[in-house]
């Protein structure tokens, strides 16, 4: 058993120090947790599979649409990968350029999940953001 000290390392009279338990520990918040679903899919399939952050609605709520946000930009990206294969010598710097605005898009949009979630609010984004609230839900 330990005694609080004040500042100085004294202790003090009579009070005892609470002593933490592994249980009594604070884990991640439910906002940095959120935050970490957008990065990559992995993480929010763990989020969904640990308890304590499968009963929260908000971290359930990032982590099913990081999940949605990467099929998307996944199926997006080979749609425009397979177009520019197709096409190699038809607007190589307009196929170039419509890329490199996708991902920029994709980026900002994802920058902008992460910043919201970290805050404790949703950034509802259309179509993906509807699938994932009725997911969330169940």
């Amino acid at each position: 058993m330990s005694y609080a000290t004040s500042a100085e390392g004294a202790p003090l009279q009579g009070r005892k120090e609470q002593e933490m338990t592994v249980d009594d520990k604070p884990a991640v918040s439910y906002n940095a947790a959120s935050a970490i679903a957008y990065f990559t899919f992995v993480p929010a399939v763990i989020l969904l599979l640990v308890p304590r952050y499968k009963e929260s609605p908000c971290v359930r709520f990032h982590a099913w649409q990081s999940i949605l946000l990467f099929i998307a930009t996944s199926a997006v990206d080979i749609v425009l990968g397979t177009i520019a294969l197709l096409t190699p010598f038809m607007g190589t710097t307009a196929q170039a350029y419509s890329i490199r605005m996708f991902f920029l898009f994709s980026f900002v949009l994802w920058a902008a999940c992460v910043v919201m979630a970290s805050r404790g609010k949703r950034l509802k984004l259309p179509i993906i953001g509807g699938i994932a609230e009725k997911v969330s839900l169940k």
